[in-house]
């Protein structure tokens, strides 16, 4: 089990975001509190895009399993696709359930 950490130096934006996270209809809040690292993948190995904002909503696009994660939803292996190639761990997303809310990604 992992603990994705944070890095609240990087003030959340990133050039070329997709619009796809743009028109999705639901959006899913993050843990309140919490700044959490965007990764080009499903794993805390990947590389952090990006660094969510306070108080962010985001849309799952698709979802894969990964890496365990443990986060204040608790411990899961499930990670979200909330744009194109950023990922970030169910364990810090409230989607209401523990296991999947939408497809899997391909």
């Amino acid at each position: 089990m992992a603990l994705e950490e944070v890095r609240p130096e990087t003030d959340g934006t990133a050039a070329g975001t997709d619009d796809v996270s743009q028109r999705s209809a639901t959006r899913y809040p993050v843990a309140p509190g919490y700044r959490v690292n965007v990764r080009s993948g499903p794993g805390t190995q990947y590389e952090i895009v990006r660094v969510l904002q306070y108080g962010a909503r985001v849309p799952i696009n698709c979802q894969k399993p990964g890496e365990w994660i443990t986060g204040p939803y608790g411990t899961t292996n499930i990670w979200d696709c909330i744009a194109n190639g950023q990922f970030i761990s169910d364990a810090y997303v409230q989607t209401g359930s523990n296991g999947y809310v939408t497809i899997r990604c391909s």
